[in-house]
């Protein structure tokens, strides 16, 4: 289900984001309505999506989800109603990709979880998902590809 997860450092990435708390029935009629707001907010202000977008959950997803949705972007944005402008830090973490339709996302999580625990890695409480193939290229759940992230801890 998952690839065979490695220890990656990432880079630093200038980032435009909208921060948002909602109720986990409704994650799906809001996370598309959302990414568009921030695209848009993105091509209103003439700045370039520089590569594919991201949720970070601030909390790990329960009867909230607790998330901000990010749009790598060639230049800070001007911050706007709830468009924010942010940098994104680099950081070492251990990182999978799941390949998939995303009705499968929470069992890739929970096999990523348990590897990490196997091979005993230390990882912060948040995490995020990178979206590097999805439905915009085309209906093939199964050509979909998301990216796995769980930051290390520094013990």
């Amino acid at each position: 289900m998952i690839d065979t997860p490695e220890v990656v450092k990432t880079q630093p990435l200038t980032i435009a984001k909208i921060y948002q708390v909602v109720p986990a029935n409704q994650i799906q009629k809001v996370m598309g309505k959302t990414l568009e707001e921030l695209r848009n907010g993105i091509k209103e202000q003439g700045k370039t999506i520089t590569g594919p977008w991201f949720v970070h959950h601030i909390k790990p997803p329960a009867q909230n989800f607790d998330f901000e949705i990010c749009i790598p972007v060639s230049e800070p944005i001007e911050p706007t109603e709830r468009m924010q402008a942010g940098e994104w830090p680099a950081m070492t973490v251990i990182r999978t990709v799941y390949r998939g339709g995303y009705e499968g996302l929470s069992g890739a999580w929970v096999e990523f979880s348990k590897w990490i625990k196997t091979h005993g890695h230390n990882v912060e409480s948040d995490i995020w998902e990178r979206y590097l193939v999805g439905p915009e290229t085309g209906s093939d759940a199964s050509a979909w590809q998301t990216e796995l992230n769980c930051p290390l801890t520094e013990r």
